[in-house]
């Protein structure tokens, strides 16, 4: 059968002082959690290789994992500005010390350097944690599974990326799959609808019956001034702010944000988003919810 028949029609100490397990009470009332992961943004600080946020991001997560289930940490790419030994040196300080295991992919800053080089650091950030063993890869778990694609060139994908996504979604149908890739399609956002994937092949995966869920940075976007959450046709996007600059609609006001994507035993997904070290109450405005189940 060919792949693509399967279309659809606060300080941290304080915070460690005053944490408690996040609730959604309408959600919570009725199911259980069984998955939660964080979310990092970008990072690429420039001029200078200085990771702020980044640092307050992680001592944040870690906050929140000692007092709630959490199971792993994502990131969307564009950690190393041109994938640079010192952006890569510098944050591999902070990232190390993340608790849980780092599951990130190369961006179109990572490609400035090698695979080789993104792979080496990803696994000094998981300190042994989990092993990473290619820029591309599946973490699967019993209700959902996440697909993890490096692009094959700064943030695009060649036919044969393509390809590989295509195979992985189809292979692990009907399980609802997460599809974590640096930039969505163009002209998912419009905020710069330029800007991202425009191998028009991509289209075909978007239309992939288990897709749930494309999981995406690269645009640097103000949360508060933006669509960040959004479902097209029956595919939920989800935007990953930046950490260390904002860039759309302008740099005028940069607030550093992390996300958390919960997923409950009735196949109700929330996703929170966190200012980075303000404490452990999500941003209410933020609030994006969807559901597994169609």
């Amino acid at each position: 059968m060919n792949i693509f028949t399967y279309t659809r029609t606060c300080s941290i100490a304080a915070l460690l002082a005053i944490a408690s397990p996040l609730v959604n009470a309408d959600i919570a009332a009725h199911a259980e959690p069984v998955l939660s992961f964080a979310v990092l943004g970008d990072a690429e600080p420039k001029p200078l290789a200085e990771f702020p946020h980044l640092a307050r991001s992680v001592d944040h997560v870690n906050a929140l994992a000692a007092v709630q289930p959490m199971d792993f940490v994502v990131g969307v790419g564009d950690i190393a500005h041109k994938g640079t030994l010192v952006q890569y040196d510098n944050a591999t300080k902070e990232l190390e010390r993340l608790d849980l295991p780092f599951y990130p992919i190369m961006g179109n800053e990572e490609h400035g350097s090698s695979v080789a080089r993104f792979l080496h650091y990803a696994n000094l950030w998981n300190a042994g944690k989990v092993h990473i063993a290619d820029a591309r890869y599946v973490v699967e778990q019993e209700q959902v599974a996440l697909v993890f694609a490096s692009p094959d060139h700064g943030r695009d994908f060649d036919n044969s990326g393509v390809d590989w996504i295509a195979e992985q979604i189809f292979r692990l149908h009907p399980k609802p799959v997460f599809l974590v890739v640096h930039g969505a399609q163009a002209g998912a956002f419009p905020e710069n609808a330029e800007k991202g994937i425009t191998n028009t092949t991509f289209e075909k995966i978007t239309r992939m019956d288990n897709l749930a869920a494309v999981i995406s940075g690269d645009l640097h976007m103000d949360m508060d001034r933006v669509d960040h959450s959004k479902r097209i046709d029956d595919v939920h996007y989800l935007h990953i702010p930046a950490l260390e600059r904002t860039k759309i609609p302008d740099e005028s006001n940069h607030t550093a944000m992390f996300r958390v994507v919960s997923l409950y035993n009735n196949g109700e997904v929330v996703v929170d988003t966190f200012e980075s070290g303000s404490g452990n109450s999500p941003l209410e405005r933020h609030d994006y919810r969807f559901s597994l189940h169609r």
